[in-house]
């Protein structure tokens, strides 16, 4: 005859067990809510950081850039980020997180630029997120593909994912995450890297139109000197020139400048700054480059040269 079997309702050791057992399970929820929650509270402060950053550096997006990818790769649990800035087809690193040196390096170099089917060119191609498990099992390794053999052997990287930088369904930019061992980001990490790759795009379009701003109102304000001066020299040319030519430099950031005057048969310099000694000494020397006569037949040492940024004014060109 087989033994009954004990009622848990009846044995008071089964009893305990069951509410043991309950205990434990309500105590993972518990902790599992908690989890979530303190998870939740660190995306909204550094959501609120990021903002923070981007309304106290109008126009300037670096500090912008390095807390973005600081909060994204502490968040995401991922050792090192960049944000790429993408260019008439081609990409360059302008901010970067903990990057390892060697890849650095690798990624400072003009001619570093990534194959079709890299991660970095399929984000641009498709204009959408792109995860990738293990870099190191993907074709563009395997292949040889330069830019994937410099990630995965210069930095490391095994699982990554690059959030592409939208506006007007054109990608200029991608956010991207690298984690030097295989393991794929959750969907709440994508869902955050989402959200900091919209918060980069309204850093980039803010400082974008602050900057149009200030160059408008600086363009308008050089106009109003140069203004000021042709009121204040009425018949002197010398001072209006100068002013024109500073305001010009100042405004295009050159490091020299030279203002010419046509008379329809020669061209004069009537102003110019920032030159060398030595080229200052050799114009003031030299009738042939202080002042261009076009009346001379062509090969003349003192005509422009077929070709020259004169001579091609002079033929309707903007150069």
């Amino acid at each position: 005859m087989s033994a009954e079997r004990e009622d848990p309702a009846t044995d008071p050791w089964l009893m305990i067990a069951d509410l043991r057992r309950q205990l434990a399970e309500r105590t993972a929820e518990r902790d599992a809510t908690a989890a979530e929650r303190d998870q939740a509270l660190a995306r909204e402060a550094a959501t609120a950081e990021v903002l923070q950053v981007i309304n106290s550096s109008p126009g300037d997006l670096a500090p912008v850039f390095d807390a973005l990818l600081e909060k994204a790769t502490r968040l995401c649990e991922a050792p090192f980020g960049v944000l790429w800035s993408v260019e008439d087809g081609r990409i360059r690193p302008v901010a970067s997180h903990n990057v390892p040196d060697a890849y650095a390096e690798f990624l400072g170099r003009e001619s570093s630029q990534p194959g079709p089917e890299s991660a970095v060119a399929r984000t641009i191609r498709k204009g959408s997120l792109f995860h990738f498990a293990d870099a190191a099992a993907g074709e563009p390794y395997r292949s040889g593909d330069p830019f994937a053999v410099a990630a995965v052997k210069l930095g490391g990287v095994r699982s990554l994912i690059n959030v592409p930088l939208v506006k007007d369904k054109a990608v200029f930019g991608i956010f991207g995450i690298y984690r030097q061992e295989v393991r794929p980001f959750s969907d709440r990490q994508v869902g955050l890297l989402q959200n900091f790759a919209t918060q980069a795009v309204i850093a980039m379009e803010n400082a974008r139109l602050i900057n149009e701003t200030r160059e408008a109102l600086e363009q308008q304000t050089a106009t109003a000197q140069v203004l000021g001066v042709i009121n204040s020299s009425p018949g002197e040319l010398a001072p209006v020139f100068d002013a024109m030519l500073e305001k010009a430099m100042r405004l295009c950031e050159a490091a020299f400048g030279m203002l010419w005057t046509f008379d329809g048969d020669r061209f004069h310099m009537a102003a110019h700054r920032g030159l060398s000694a030595a080229l200052e000494e050799a114009l003031r020397r030299s009738a042939d480059l202080w002042s261009i006569d076009l009346s001379e037949p062509p090969g003349q040492k003192s005509r422009p040269g077929e070709g020259s940024g004169l001579q091609r004014l002079l033929d309707g060109e903007e150069v």
